[in-house]
């Protein structure tokens, strides 16, 4: 009997911009950021600014953070070691948007 390999089920979880860009390494990394780039999140539990922190990483550019009112549930999940769970992926790119937006 042949066992039927089952695909992973991919779900759309958030959009979101990303905070702090402009203030972060964003515009040294903007020119690599394509639609569908994939980016990295990093847990900041030691975030004095926020105990729920998650940053965003393009290779070794810290691009920012997820927003204070979407990284709860997620920052839980990467305490858990489950780090694996997320593809981050960009969606938008917007040249002329202020880094801020």
């Amino acid at each position: 009997m042949k066992q039927e390999k089952q695909q992973e089920k991919k779900r759309h979880l958030a959009n979101f911009h990303i905070a702090g860009f402009g203030y972060w390494d964003g515009c040294e990394a903007f020119e690599h950021l394509k639609i569908g780039t994939l980016l990295e999140l990093s847990r900041e539990d030691e975030n004095h600014f926020d105990p729920y922190a998650v940053a965003i990483y393009y290779h070794e550019h810290k691009l920012g953070f997820i927003p204070r009112g979407d990284n709860s549930e997620i920052s839980k999940y990467l305490d858990m070691g489950w780090n694996d769970l997320y593809e981050v992926r960009v969606t938008r790119v917007s040249p002329d948007a202020p880094p801020e937006w």
